[in-house]
C-alpha cells in the first residue's frame, strides 16, 4: 500500500513539475525593447534587439490604413530608430540630413503571427539599415541610434539606445 501511495505522490510531483515547467510567461501590455547591437556588413548595418509585448498585438498589415495607420500619420509606422552623432564640442546630437531635418529611420513591420489565441509574445527583431550615416556629416566618425517600437494598440516602447558605433 505503501508503495502505491508513495508512487501515486511522485507520479503527482512529476506531473505539477511539467505543467511549471509550460508556464506562460506574462508580460505588460506596452511592447518593452532591450539589448540593441549592431552588427556591421560595411555597406549596411543590421540593428538587431529583444522585445516582448503582452497581448502580442506587435505589426500592421499593408492594408492597414485607416487613421491612425493611414500614410501622413505618426502610426504609419511601428518602429522608429533615430540617428545621433558624437559632436566634439557638445557630444551627443540628432544627426541631421542635408535640408537640416533630424535622421530617422522609420520601418513598418508586419503583424508577428501567433497561433491561437492572442497572448504575450518574445523575440528579437532584426532590421536592415541600408544608409545608415551621414557621409557627408564631420561628426559620423562615432554614431549611435535610439529605437523605439509602438504595437496596434498605440502603446510605445521604452527608448533604448545602441553602444556607440565608429563605421569604417
Amino acid at each position: 500500500m505503501r508503495t502505491k501511495i508513495s508512487l501515486f505522490f511522485s507520479i503527482v510531483a512529476i506531473g505539477l513539475t511539467l505543467i511549471g515547467c509550460f508556464k506562460r510567461e506574462e508580460y505588460p501590455v506596452e511592447p518593452s525593447i532591450s539589448n540593441p547591437v549592431i552588427v556591421d556588413y560595411k555597406d549596411s548595418i543590421y540593428i538587431s534587439f529583444d522585445f516582448t509585448d503582452g497581448d502580442g498585438d506587435i505589426g500592421l498589415s499593408p492594408e492597414e490604413l485607416d487613421p491612425p495607420f493611414n500614410e501622413d500619420s505618426y502610426y504609419y509606422y511601428n518602429i522608429y530608430i533615430d540617428y545621433y552623432e558624437k559632436d566634439d564640442e557638445d557630444g551627443w546630437v540628432r544627426g541631421r540630413d542635408v535640408n537640416g531635418d533630424s535622421v530617422v529611420f522609420p520601418y513598418r513591420i508586419k503583424p508577428i503571427i501567433v497561433k491561437g489565441k492572442a497572448r504575450g509574445i518574445k523575440g528579437t527583431m532584426d532590421v536592415s539599415v541600408i544608409e545608415y550615416r551621414n557621409k557627408s556629416s564631420e561628426q559620423s566618425d562615432t554614431i549611435k541610434y535610439a529605437i523605439k517600437l509602438i504595437d496596434k494598440a498605440l502603446n510605445e516602447s521604452n527608448l533604448i539606445e545602441t553602444e556607440p558605433f565608429y563605421p569604417n
